[in-house]
């Protein structure tokens, strides 16, 4: 087996569509010489079964497991690809996802192209580039208590449902508004797709430089969504006398907020790098994942 090629696979192993592509991409790989690694002993074992001739190096989540990889490969939708950008953002190495979910808005390929993908893969016929992150960090008080990141969103969300979230939103140290609302979201160009685009966002081709801010449900006659530059700093403070709030990263990591805490978001330092097959632009992409009418009323009802 070729060692100098080494690709971590990350899949849930409860679907059968996904234990089905995980065991064709192993056959594959393994024909090619391409060593798999992979973080999860049931994956191992169903590769390993369902493969012939495919071996799986096993390595601990906390074992740095995308060092030295050549790709990181995820079978699934977006929340699997978060998931895996967390293991392969320290490393630098690129992602790539194939769709087994629904929308699948950051993976790269749909299903029925699973062998084609897999032979670019072998192929090395694909491009990298990075996409914009989120440093974010967590005051209380003046003091530092909390610090983490997100490719697509934080979200500052009142953790009690009868409960309204007091929020005062500031940008480069300057107060914008205060209301009271059902959160607020911090989100890069990529999860303006996401998210924040649920919440009534717009959005942000993947190339702009910005943040946007997004509240969510705000009691207010000015909470319009916010687009700042990629040096501004964002904060979003929890009032003191108010309920309490949780803080929610890429729908991965979890902060419960006291009142009085600040949530700071600034442009983060390490981006997360993407794999891709197509060379063609965001505005198809736009177009394919949301199924949008790209033809006028004149063009398909013809007299």
């Amino acid at each position: 087996m070729n060692r100098d090629r080494e690709v971590l696979l990350v899949m849930h192993p409860d679907r059968e569509t996904t234990r089905e592509a995980a065991q064709k991409v192993a056959a594959r790989f393994a024909a090619a010489g391409i060593g798999l690694r992979v973080t999860d002993e049931e994956v191992r074992e169903l590769v390993e079964q369902g493969a012939d001739g495919a071996r799986c190096a096993l390595v601990a989540p906390h074992d740095h497991p995308a060092a030295g990889a050549e790709l990181v490969l995820v079978l699934g939708g977006d929340g699997t690809l978060l998931r895996a950008a967390e293991i392969a953002r320290p490393a630098g190495v690129p992602v790539l996802g194939v769709n087994l979910g629904r929308v699948g808005f950051l993976t790269e390929a749909d299903s029925d192209a699973l062998e084609e993908t897999v032979h670019r893969v072998v192929d090395r016929d694909y491009t990298v580039e990075e996409r914009m992150t989120i440093d974010v960090s967590v005051s209380v008080g003046g003091e530092l208590v909390a610090e983490t990141w997100a490719l697509n969103e934080a979200s500052v969300e009142k953790s009690s449902r009868e409960r309204i979230l007091d929020a005062l939103i500031e940008v480069d140290g300057r107060p914008v508004s205060a209301f009271g609302c059902d959160g607020v979201l911090c989100a890069t160009p990529t999860g303006s797709t996401a998210y924040a685009f649920s919440a009534g966002g717009p959005i942000i081709w993947p190339d702009v430089e910005a943040l946007l801010v997004v509240p969510s449900n705000a009691h207010a006659m000015f909470s319009r969504p916010l687009v700042v530059s990629r040096s501004s700093v964002i904060t979003v403070g929890v009032d003191p006398h108010g309920s309490p709030a949780v803080l929610t990263c890429d729908g991965l990591r979890h902060f419960d907020l006291p009142g009085g805490a600040a949530v700071r978001v600034v442009s983060g330092r390490v981006p997360v790098r993407l794999a891709r097959l197509s060379p063609g632009p965001f505005t198809d992409r736009l177009v394919h994942k949301f199924a949008l009418p790209v033809k006028s009323w004149r063009e398909r009802h013809p007299r």
